[in-house]
């Protein structure tokens, strides 16, 4: 019979991955989770302020999901172990009972072995009798002869019992034999549905692990999609008009300076060429952001775009 083989295919490639995808996830979550409390500017204004709450906003959701994710994760971790567990139990029973099925054949074969050695040894006495006694046939004295005789009779009892005791041994381990061997195969069908409900539950596991990581994904992009909807609204020209309205003193510039002599009070007039601060030029358009060399108009993103406007 060959030997039985409870050691379950690929078991040590999940239990590696599986941590992994813990740590992974969890530290997902808490990283993206400060990205809500840095970067951005200390004042924002107007639509970049919306749109930075929007990131703030879905950032944090995209965290709680990976949190969240980790904690199903390690939920169906649960699962997978208490799963291993049981089955674990289970083929210990088993073995427990192959093992004293093994040895209570082992103990029988053992004295069968040994009954078939007295066996042997009974009937080589009786043969050595059997000579013994053809030898001497020629021999005068009866006394000796009846020895002899007795010794023959003896033998041959010996034999015969010690043949009834052979054939019973061999009869009492063929039965041990077919009931190790009925346990032997109960005990390969059992591992074997064990190791078909392993295989089925670990991949199906996975194949689950899978759909939650890619709804992992979409979720995380639809709420990264609303980020770039705030963004596309965030407007240059508003915010820059939103802080002058909030910051500014007046519509004209102060009055410059005028040169007054001690002696004559009276105030010069401005210098010929210089103009008045009423006579000022109103402020000039807007500057176009500039880009690194090596950046477009339009940063892409596989189908997104960042639009400067």
């Amino acid at each position: 019979m060959a030997k039985i083989c409870s050691a379950s295919l690929g078991r040590s490639h999940v239990d590696s991955l599986r941590p992994k995808f813990l740590r992974e996830e969890g530290a997902t979550g808490y990283e993206t989770w400060g990205l809500c409390f840095q970067g951005g500017s200390e004042r924002p204004f107007s639509t970049l302020k919306r749109a930075l709450d929007v990131f703030k906003l879905q950032i944090d959701s995209v965290a709680q999901s990976h949190i969240q994710l980790a904690q199903t994760l390690r939920e169906e971790a649960r699962k997978m172990e208490e799963f291993r567990e049981k089955q674990k139990l289970q083929r210990k029973k088993t073995e427990l009972i192959m093992d004293a099925a093994h040895k209570q054949k082992s103990l029988q074969f053992k004295k069968t072995m040994d009954a078939k050695k007295n066996y042997e040894q009974k009937c080589r006495d009786k043969d050595e009798a059997e000579q013994a006694v053809h030898r001497s046939a020629n021999v005068v004295n009866p006394k000796q002869q009846e020895k002899l005789f007795v010794k023959l009779a003896t033998s041959k009892t010996a034999v015969e019992d010690s043949d009834k005791a052979y054939m019973l041994h061999i009869n009492t381990l063929d039965k041990i034999r077919e009931e190790w061997q009925s346990e032997h195969i109960k005990a390969c069908e059992v591992f074997e549905t064990q190791e078909c409900e392993r295989i089925n539950f670990f991949r199906n596991a996975l194949w689950l692990h899978m759909n939650q990581l890619s709804q992992q994904c979409v979720t995380s992009d639809n709420m990264y999609e609303e980020v770039r909807k705030s963004l596309e609204m965030c407007s240059i020209e508003k915010d820059i008009e939103y802080f002058v309205n909030q910051r500014k003193t007046g519509q004209t510039p102060p009055a410059p300076i005028m040169y007054e002599n001690f002696y004559c009070p009276q105030k010069n007039a401005a210098p010929p060429g210089k103009a008045t601060g009423s006579e000022l030029a109103r402020r000039r358009p807007l500057p176009v952001p500039k880009s690194l060399p090596d950046d477009p108009d339009y940063s892409l993103l596989d189908n997104y775009s960042l639009i400067y406007q």
